[in-house]
């Protein structure tokens, strides 16, 4: 199974919800509080191509988005594979 990583804040609902399904799926995760750590949000803006938004997820290599992109994979039957590969 792929690395996760999260980039969050803790009153980010967007954050809560991919939290959530995450857990749901039984899916374990790093999880980044920029808001604690606020010297690791430009990390997390260069890594998701200036995107500066949280939260921020990485699946693997692969940046997925935020909570819309997270939520959309699964919907598409994607999330999955994407998570095994």
């Amino acid at each position: 199974m792929q690395t996760v990583e999260i980039y969050t804040s803790p009153l980010c609902g967007f954050c809560h919800a991919a939290k959530r399904l995450l857990n749901q799926k039984g899916v374990g995760f790093s999880e980044v509080d920029v808001a604690a750590n606020p010297a690791r949000k430009p990390e997390m803006v260069k890594r998701a191509n200036g995107k500066r938004t949280v939260p921020q997820i990485f699946i693997g290599e692969t940046h997925v988005g935020g909570c819309d992109e997270l939520f959309a994979l699964e919907r598409a039957g994607k999330l999955d594979a994407l998570l095994a590969a």
